[in-house]
C-alpha cells in the first residue's frame, strides 16, 4: 500500500504495450463489492481464496502487467506462481516514506483511515515485517522511494523497461 504499484503499473503497461490489470479492481468488478466489503463479509480465509483464484485467472491473460494487493504474495504459493509465470517486481519504499504517502491518502484506505500518525507508522512497520520475506522473493527488487511527480514515474518506468526488456 502506497508503493506506487498502480501508478507505475499503468505507466509501465503503456510503455510496454501491455494490458494493465489491478487485481483488486478485477475482484471488485467480479463480485460487485469493494475489497473491504468482501473481506468483512467473507472473512480473511475466503477472501484470500478469492484473491488466489483471481490471480490464477488473470495470469492466463497474454501480454499483461498485474498490480496485486499487498497481501497476495504472502498467501498460498502465490509468490512462487507469479515468479513462474512472469517477472515479479517489488517496489521497495522505506517505512518513513510509506507513512508520508499514506498519511495523505488514508481517507481512501479502510485499513488505515482511522489511524493517527503513530498508529499508521506501527501498522506499516508490522506489515513490512510480516510481508517482506515474501516481497524479497520477487525477481526484481526496485527502489521506488523517489515517486513525487510524473517525472519520477517516467524515470522509474524507463529504468524498469531497460531492466526487463
Amino acid at each position: 500500500m502506497g508503493s506506487g504499484k498502480t501508478t507505475i503499473g499503468k505507466s509501465l503497461s503503456k510503455a510496454m504495450g501491455s494490458q494493465f490489470v489491478d487485481l483488486d479492481l478485477f475482484i471488485e468488478n467480479r463480485y460487485r463489492k469493494t475489497i473491504g466489503q468482501l473481506f468483512a463479509e467473507k472473512g480473511e480465509t475466503t477472501f484470500r481464496e478469492i484473491e488466489r483464484q483471481a490471480l490464477i485467472e488473470v495470469s492466463e491473460f497474454e501480454n499483461i502487467i498485474i498490480s496485486t494487493g499487498g497481501g497476495v504474495p504472502c498467501f498460498f504459493d502465490n509468490m512462487h506462481l507469479m515468479n513462474q509465470l512472469g517477472t515479479t517486481i517489488y517496489l521497495k519504499v522505506s517505512e518513513s516514506e510509506l507513512a508520508n504517502r499514506l498519511n495523505y491518502m488514508k481517507h481512501n484506505r479502510p485499513l488505515i483511515k482511522d489511524k493517527n500518525e503513530e498508529e499508521l507508522k506501527l501498522f506499516i512497520s508490522e506489515s513490512i515485517k510480516k510481508r517482506e520475506l515474501f516481497y524479497n522473493q520477487a525477481k526484481l527488487v526496485f527502489d521506488a522511494e523517489q515517486l513525487l511527480d510524473e517525472n519520477d514515474v517516467d524515470n522509474i518506468v524507463a529504468n524498469l523497461v531497460k531492466i526487463i526488456s
